[in-house]
């Protein structure tokens, strides 16, 4: 697969980079296809000489199929070669890793907490939404409105028998 990314270049602590086409199978800085242009991180962005892109050749190769890498793609967004990648959201990048580990640990104990009760809770509205309905049809009459309010409370108390319940109705 054609990739165009950054090959590293300059010296230690001064990198400067060229976009390039290549092989996804090759290393960062080994076999290229062909040099599209550069990039020299330490300049300001509003200077000219921190990036120069062939365009023409870039357009070729995306036409290619080659796929941009997401540094790349962003150089690219910004010269308007193609359209601008829509940022990634990482929230947990400035936690460091063993932290981000607890707290993974934690919220995926916490869903099969919340799992159990989300579980329960319909269980619990079921009867309530299939009382609402009768209470309006008993109000007209009021004598019944008294025996209405026992049968809310009975699938409460017994959670698991109203459990049971829906299992016969559906045999």
């Amino acid at each position: 697969m054609l990739k165009l990314r950054l090959s590293r270049g300059g010296t230690k602590k001064r990198p400067v980079y060229r976009v390039v086409v290549a092989d996804s199978r090759f290393a960062r800085d080994g076999r290229f296809i062909e040099k599209v242009g550069f990039f020299n991180p330490l300049l300001p962005r509003d200077k000219k000489e921190r990036v120069g892109l062939e365009a023409e050749r870039i357009k070729y190769w995306l036409g290619q199929g080659a796929k941009p890498t997401t540094r790349v793609a962003r150089i690219l967004g910004e010269n308007e070669l193609i359209p601008m990648p829509v940022t990634g959201n990482n929230p947990y990048k400035a936690i460091p890793k063993k932290e981000r580990n607890k707290k993974e640990g934690d919220k995926t104990e916490a869903p099969k907490e919340d799992a159990a009760p989300a579980a329960e809770a319909p269980k619990q509205e079921a009867p309530k939404e299939d009382a609402a309905p009768a209470a309006p049809k008993e109000e007209a009459p009021k004598e019944d409105a008294a025996p209405a309010a026992p049968k809310e409370e009975a699938p409460k108390a017994d959670a698991a028998p109203a459990a049971e319940a829906p299992k016969e109705e559906k045999k």
